[in-house]
């Protein structure tokens, strides 16, 4: 692994399903939602990493928190092309990892 964290791990994805996949763990709404403990978050990875690189980013960025990475699974999203004002273009190519850490670990900090 000659690339840094911060090369692999570009930045965390917050949109609204992010949130809700985030907010599942703390659901108790119904019995089958109780079952999801594991926090989830999504991630921007760089292209090119793949799932142990991504796992060991994370775990070193954010070793002072003590979290564990337990599985990770990996999205390509691949560029469309567009047409703004008369012209052709491309979307940007994007790599999206969903991370799913132990029970009772979080990235979020409780205030």
């Amino acid at each position: 692994m000659n690339k840094t964290p911060y090369e692999i791990i570009k930045s965390r994805y917050i949109t609204e399903k992010a949130n809700v996949l985030s907010g599942l763990k703390d659901s108790q709404s119904s019995k089958s939602l109780r079952k999801f403990d594991k926090p989830k978050y999504v991630f921007l990875v760089n292209p090119k990493a793949n799932k142990k690189e991504i796992m060991w980013a994370l775990e070193k960025i954010y070793e002072e928190k003590k979290i564990k990475v337990l599985s990770v699974n990996t999205i390509s999203v691949h560029p469309k092309i567009k047409r703004v004002r008369g012209r052709l273009g491309k979307t940007n190519h994007l790599k999206k990892a969903i991370v799913t850490l132990e029970a009772g670990d979080s990235l979020d900090d409780q205030v």
